[in-house]
């Protein structure tokens, strides 16, 4: 098993392989019922209980793999005949109880759920809320939580258990972040892909002398341990007419997004600007803080940024984004964004679909990839954000304004930003909010989870390092850069 962090991962990997090799072989509907038993062979079960269930829940992710994702935009779904693992209760007493005089798990419960029955203190499960306040008062730490990995992932509580003890999605919450997607140990919580309009899309631009453009996530640069050229060589051998950066978006997006913060926080005296680049970060704060959510920056996002440059240029053409990010999926969809990215790839999915097309990277030849500077680059990490927006700041020679960004990293430090700016009481006027830990690099759906130090030396190689010189041949007249954050 290479490269992938756990057995689920490859699961996940081996399904969308094989559903690429049956379309490429154009027998995809002949043979879709026979894929559970060539990714699940013989007769003996590897995970589960028989074999016959674990090929029942393969069956269920061919579906969501190949089922077109609806306007209703739910990207993160269940499969709920691989929800049945995790412990249905939550709270329980273990053995280190000591019976104190004290019973103090008794008096914090006001639903009268805990009694002490031969001096250890007993849970009554029928009337148990699971509130937790009498793990939060046991002077021994005798009482555990066994929060299901999917609850303990989603800050944005998200998740809760069905009477059937299944786990359901709270769509008023959830930020289609894909953090119960990773977290999630028996795999029963996914994404949707987009594997066969794409496949469908370079296929049909062969035919019809089309050009379909891969765009990259600079967190690709976590991903692979080779030089990056080698990778864009390989996508290009998909099909692909080119392979251009997201970090050139990035860069867009940085001199745009300081132009506004000027006009609005500088000259305009608003206390605050947020970040529009993380999706998952802006749903958070249209669900969870709708009235904070006229500081969020109308400047698009990268992906969409470098999207319309490319439609401008070749206005016939296909975007793929390929990232590490399930929202990325969400977004592309929304009312004013709709029709900049056509598709959406994970690293996960990209990572199966070379392999379905034989193309070994490490055999690829290193092409050239120089479209963005030093900082759009960094847009990958917690903090890249803020420190492009600092750097435009120093190129436009705006230095008699103290620029007091935060760089929120992960939704709990979010939450606790705009907890502050909805009392007014932030020390900051800038938030770069990222809903992963780490940044992008923390997407749910990347091959790997690695730290600064890849995505640090690939931003090292740009040849531009100021954020404007790297912009000063491109033509951004009438494209749309800026959307109605409202909507």
């Amino acid at each position: 098993m290479r490269r992938y962090e756990s057995q689920v991962q490859y699961i996940r990997y081996q399904v969308i392989k094989e559903i690429t090799k049956s379309i490429l072989n154009k027998d995809f509907d002949k043979n879709r019922h026979k894929l559970p038993k060539v990714i699940i062979p013989g007769n003996k079960p590897l995970y589960r209980c028989c074999v016959y269930k674990e090929r029942e829940i393969i069956s269920e992710r061919i579906n969501l793999a190949v089922e077109p994702i609806d306007e209703s935009n739910n990207i993160i779904e269940i499969i709920d005949i691989a929800c049945d693992e995790c412990p249905a209760i939550r709270y329980k007493v273990t053995e280190a109880c000591r019976g104190c005089l004290a019973h103090k798990c008794v008096q914090a419960c006001n639903r009268d759920a805990i009694q002490v029955i031969n001096g250890k203190s007993i849970i009554d499960y029928s009337k148990c809320v699971s509130c937790g306040r009498c793990k939060d008062v046991c002077p021994y730490n005798a009482i555990s939580d066994v929060m299901r990995p999917c609850m303990k992932a989603c800050s944005s509580k998200a998740i809760v258990i069905g009477e059937d003890n299944i786990v359901n999605i709270n769509r008023d919450k959830c930020t289609n972040c894909g953090a119960c997607v990773y977290q999630c140990p028996f795999g029963a919580v996914t994404d949707r892909s987009e594997i066969v309009p794409v496949i469908d899309a370079i296929e049909e631009a062969k035919v019809n002398n089309k050009n379909v453009y891969a765009v990259i996530a600079p967190s690709i640069a976590s991903q692979y341990n080779i030089r990056i050229g080698k990778v864009v060589n390989a996508i290009k051998k998909l099909g692909f007419k080119d392979v251009i950066e997201a970090a050139l978006g990035a860069d867009i997006v940085s001199y745009y997004e300081t132009e506004e913060y000027v006009e609005r926080v500088i000259e305009g005296n608003e206390p605050c600007l947020m970040t529009s680049c993380c999706p998952s970060f802006v749903t958070y704060v249209k669900k969870n803080y709708p009235d904070l959510s006229k500081y969020i920056s109308t400047t698009v996002s990268p992906m969409i940024a470098v999207s319309r440059l490319i439609k401008k240029t070749d206005k016939d053409s296909t975007v793929v984004f390929i990232g590490p990010c399930t929202s990325k999926k969400a977004e592309k969809n929304e009312k004013d964004l709709k029709g900049s990215t056509d598709y959406v790839l994970t690293f996960e999915e990209l990572e199966a679909i070379l392999d379905a097309n034989g193309i070994d990277i490490n055999e690829c030849n290193d092409d050239v990839l120089d479209n963005a500077s030093h900082f759009g680059r960094l847009f990958a990490r917690s903090g890249g954000v803020k420190d492009a927006i600092i750097q435009v700041l120093k190129e436009k020679g705006i230095t008699d304004f103290e620029f007091k960004p935060i760089a929120c990293n992960g939704i709990q430090e979010v939450e606790k930003a705009l907890k502050l700016l909805k009392i007014k009481k932030n020390q900051f006027n800038f938030v770069e909010g990222m809903a992963c830990i780490g940044g992008c690099i923390g997407g749910a759906v990347s091959i790997t989870h690695k730290d600064n130090k890849m995505v640090d030396e690939y931003a090292a190689l740009a040849k531009e390092r100021n954020i404007i010189e790297s912009l000063r041949v491109l033509d951004l007249q009438d494209i749309k850069l800026h959307r109605n954050i409202s909507e």
